[in-house]
């Protein structure tokens, strides 16, 4: 689960690419010498102490009239709104420059924590230089050396300690669902036809809803919570400046769901970024529902439905646990059916498998199909036990977690699954060695 969110901001070139890519642990930023390169935000996750966090890589500040300043500006200020905690990264091989003390000035009005972190301290004289950083007005500076990952676990550490706490979820006792999907696929529409009411602006123009928007509704005595999101565009398509932060909204809007409608627009069929879009929920690890929307737009035949949930399955298929419902937002045709299946998606999300009975299913799987040996080795499953809930997790107690291949692993949790169902929910396996 996400404890917060962390942006990373500063003018271009102060290293803000390379030291979120540190904290990641991948490069996936864009290093390069050039200023401004980084010119949308990257989004990643951080794990420090137990604790989860959600990182923003953000384009630099600029005040200048240069190229893409306008734009940078921009998602940096959004960076800011969403931020629980900022991390300024400055640049101690060029000293306190005009636009650093413009942009602390900018963050301190946000009332945002704000972690000072110096960068390109590689020796301890540029410690030493890193004292002239106290004139931007803000509260002891760290040094870090992103390029060789020193002081890194110092300003974690600060992170954690500034960071608000979480608050308790407002849904508590609801099933929160959200509804995600490229723009335009009838989110909204979807909606609108749940609530049986007009409470979300519904429009043919690309992008109308900007950002999630939270509707309470009870559906047979129980409480629902449902959550509409800006569509999520490709990056290469994304021309007006306030869709670029669509994606972080709905990955908050991911984030405070059980369930998750993917919204396929069955008049166009599937794309290329719908699997990128549908990639969000999966990796979040949250019940999925695959919703192929304007079905009444669809010409079909006894064998057309049977066709697309082939398609469905052979483009999705890390989804391949997902239910698939055919609906039409705009005539509510099977939209009813939604709700039961929502249900019971969540409650597979939250079911617990007694440890007895588990391991007898496991160790019928060992016997039906051992696992083949590797180097000479043979993996060896002791006992398993699920450790967690939406979504469940099982820990197998193996004498060499590196014998569990990842196709040895899939079989496992089809066996799980054809004894206990877990249908529309992702199930995560962890190896582990016997102590």
């Amino acid at each position: 689960m996400i404890q917060g969110t962390i942006a990373i901001v500063g003018r271009p070139n102060v290293g803000k690419s390379t030291f979120f890519n540190r904290l990641i642990g991948q490069r996936k930023s864009i290093v390069d010498d050039t200023p401004g390169v980084t010119r949308d935000r990257i989004y990643g996750e951080v794990e420090w102490l137990t604790k989860t966090y959600r990182i923003i890589d953000t384009g630099g500040i600029q005040i200048e009239d240069q190229p893409f300043a306008q734009e940078i500006n921009m998602q940096v200020d959004i960076a800011i709104e969403e931020a629980d905690v900022i991390v300024f990264l400055v640049s101690c091989k060029e000293g306190v420059m005009t636009d650093d003390i413009a942009i602390a000035k900018k963050l301190q009005k946000s009332g945002k924590p704000i972690v000072l972190v110096v960068n390109k301290v590689d020796n301890e004289k540029l410690r030493l230089d890193a004292y002239e950083f106290y004139a931007l007005g803000l509260q002891d500076p760290f040094c870090v050396s992103s390029a060789h990952g020193i002081g890194l676990g110092d300003v974690l550490d600060e992170i954690t300690r500034v960071m608000p706490e979480k608050k308790l979820s407002p849904y508590e006792g609801m099933t929160s669902f959200c509804v995600i999907g490229r723009p335009n696929v009838g989110k909204s529409s979807l909606v609108n036809a749940i609530l049986k009411e007009d409470r979300v602006i519904v429009s043919n123009v690309e992008g109308t809803t900007r950002d999630a928007i939270d509707t309470p509704f009870t559906y047979d005595g129980q409480e629902y919570m449902i959550i509409d999101t800006a569509g999520i565009r490709k990056k290469g398509k994304i021309y007006e400046n306030i869709e670029k932060y669509s994606i972080l909204r709905a990955l908050s809007a991911i984030d405070r769901s059980n369930v998750v409608l993917f919204l396929i627009d069955g008049s166009l069929g599937i794309r290329e970024q719908d699997k990128h879009v549908a990639g969000l929920a999966h990796e979040a690890g949250k019940g999925v529902i695959i919703v192929y929307n304007k079905w009444d737009t669809v010409e079909k035949d006894e064998k057309t439905m049977a066709k697309i949930e082939k398609e469905i399955r052979a483009q999705f298929v890390y989804l391949d646990y997902a239910p698939i419902a055919f609906v039409s937002a705009l005539t509510h045709q099977k939209v009813n059916q939604l709700l039961p299946l929502i249900n019971q998606v969540h409650e597979n999300c939250s079911l617990r498998i007694q440890t007895n009975v588990l391991n007898d299913v496991i160790l019928d799987a060992q016997m039906m199909n051992p696992a083949k040996p590797h180097n000479g080795k043979q993996l060896k499953i002791y006992y398993s036990s699920q450790v967690s809930v939406e979504p469940p997790t099982f820990v197998l107690f193996v004498n060499d977690p590196e014998l569990l291949h990842f196709s040895y692993k899939r079989y496992i949790e089809n066996k799980i699954r054809e004894a206990f169902g877990f249908e529309g929910t992702p199930i995560h396996i962890i190896a582990r060695k016997k102590s």
